[in-house]
């Protein structure tokens, strides 16, 4: 069984509980606001609706493995799993953690240090989001206009390489767009190609730090999200989509200036998420130990 190596009592843990909801309402609270008035976001609903974590769920804060709480309303955690009582107070212990997710903390590690092992490919441009409206008449976001028209789009995409390597934005090209793609991923060669630079394997580590939870501090759950959603901006941003309604200059990356800022914020993305992934890695090792 694992022992502590933090106390937290009552008023610290409840502060540090407060002020993580305090941090992630900055989105969470717009987010509701929104769907009150039935008022769709191209751009930030995304990391409500695509990433499947419920704004209350993200609001709610576990302090991860190894930390006592104590205090009488400690006892709330029990209803979670891999929580259970110890000297003093209450503690989440990775022996105690469902079959599941430690399934989930196996593959997570997997992907996540064969990721890290790959030097960042900085060429992509953001054109997933091209080749998921390349000549089609029905595109992703209806609402908003192309800022370059149909055939300008496709004008696009045929004057460029697509390399594309991560499956979930590659499963979105149009039927005439995925050939273009240099590459073919699926979900079985997903290991195999996802690489540090790619914005949707850097967004994605929000997707597995709360796929981990309650077992991952949820502290880095915010941190993970909060770097997605700056991912998200800019790869809206770099879409094809007009966004100026919605207060977004473009990053034209149809031009030379404008691919050199995107691939400038793409490494710096990449530089930000490193740490995130390494921390991701340690805890899944952690996880996955306490089950050996």
């Amino acid at each position: 069984m694992a022992e502590p190596t933090l106390v937290l009592d009552g008023p610290r843990w409840r502060a540090r509980a407060q002020a993580h909801r305090q941090r992630v309402a900055a989105w969470t609270g717009p987010h509701r606001e929104r769907r009150r008035r039935g008022e769709p976001h191209p751009v930030w609903d995304f990391l409500f609706t695509y990433y499947s974590h419920r704004p209350a769920l993200l609001e709610r804060w576990d302090p991860g493995p190894g930390v006592l709480l104590t205090g009488d309303d400690a006892d709330r955690f029990l209803d979670r799993p891999g929580y259970r009582r110890a000297a003093g107070g209450v503690l989440l212990d990775p022996a105690e953690l469902p079959d599941r997710l430690r399934g989930t903390a196996a593959f997570v590690h997997r992907l996540l240090t064969a990721t890290r092992s790959r030097e960042p490919r900085l060429a992509c441009f953001g054109l997933h989001e091209w080749a998921m409206v390349y000549r089609t008449e029905q595109p992703r976001h209806e609402a908003v206009p192309l800022r370059l028209g149909s055939a300008g789009t496709d004008a696009v995409v045929e004057s460029q390489r697509i390399s594309c390597s991560h499956f979930d934005a590659y499963r979105f090209f149009t039927d005439a767009a995925a050939p273009r793609n240099t590459l073919t991923p699926t979900r079985e060669t997903q290991i195999e190609l996802e690489q540090p630079g790619c914005l949707h394997a850097t967004m994605d580590l929000y997707k597995w730090a709360y796929k981990l939870a309650p077992a991952v501090p949820s502290e880095l759950v915010a941190d993970c999200f909060e770097l997605a959603a700056d991912v998200r901006e800019l790869d809206m941003r770099a879409s094809p989509y007009d966004l100026a309604a919605h207060g977004f200059d473009p990053v034209r990356i149809e031009t030379a200036e404008g691919r050199a800022g995107y691939v400038r914020a793409q490494a710096g993305f990449a530089e930000r998420a490193a740490p995130l992934r390494d921390r991701l890695i340690e805890l899944t090792d952690g996880l996955l130990g306490a089950a050996r």
